[in-house]
């Protein structure tokens, strides 16, 4: 993935959230900037590129994090596009709850990759396949091919029980399925999802066969 030049990451990652903001606005917060240097008409460009592939990426399902119902539709999926995530879950399961909240957090702000869910129990095939023994189950995929797998909570955060979306961030980050820093501090609902973690109580439920 080519690198963004960081003043029109900064720019287009403000509008990523949504999809309401038009080009040319945009273009003014570009370059309402006091350094009219060389690079201007460079990162013009990029942020117009930037810019399409974001609305054609959202046409296409990113930027939403979505339930599929059957594994067919999920292998379509992971193996046609370039990077994906997805979190195999359990309705019933509290730690997949908290999970979903994490990656809700994260899909409209890296509409880079799609991100998905799917009930183990309409992907038995999957299961199998890919060896899913405990939930929640995260898989990172590039062009298909699984390139790093979040079992429950391993490896995320100081405190595992009580991780933040930035944390989370940095290890998809890490793995290559998204591109760059999105998550700012945000202290207060970090704080409100950091509370719900500390709720949940020590019980076998992520453990499945």
């Amino acid at each position: 993935m080519s690198r963004l030049d960081s003043k029109v990451a900064a720019v287009i990652d403000q509008a990523s959230p949504g999809d309401d903001s038009d080009e040319d606005a945009l273009i003014a917060a570009l370059e309402d900037d006091s350094e009219l240097d060389a690079f201007r008409e460079q990162r013009l460009q990029q942020l117009h590129a930037e810019y399409q592939k974001a609305k054609e990426l959202r046409s296409s399902g990113h930027g939403s994090y979505d339930e599929i119902k059957d594994e067919k539709s999920l292998m379509d999926i992971t193996t046609s596009t370039k990077l994906c995530i997805v979190h195999f879950f359990k309705p019933d399961f509290n730690r997949c709850r908290i999970m979903d909240t994490h990656l809700q957090s994260l899909a409209p702000r890296h509409y880079e990759a799609r991100l998905l869910r799917i009930n183990v129990d309409n992907c038995p095939f999957l299961v199998t396949k890919l060896k899913v023994q405990v939930l929640p189950c995260v898989i990172a995929f590039v062009d298909g091919v699984g390139v790093d797998r979040i079992i429950g909570f391993e490896g995320l955060g100081r405190n595992p029980d009580n991780f933040t979306t930035r944390e989370l961030e940095a290890r998809l980050i890490r793995a290559g399925v998204l591109s760059r820093e999105k998550v700012g501090d945000e202290s207060n609902s970090q704080s409100a999802i950091r509370a719900k973690n500390a709720q949940v109580e020590e019980e076998d439920d992520d453990d499945w066969d």
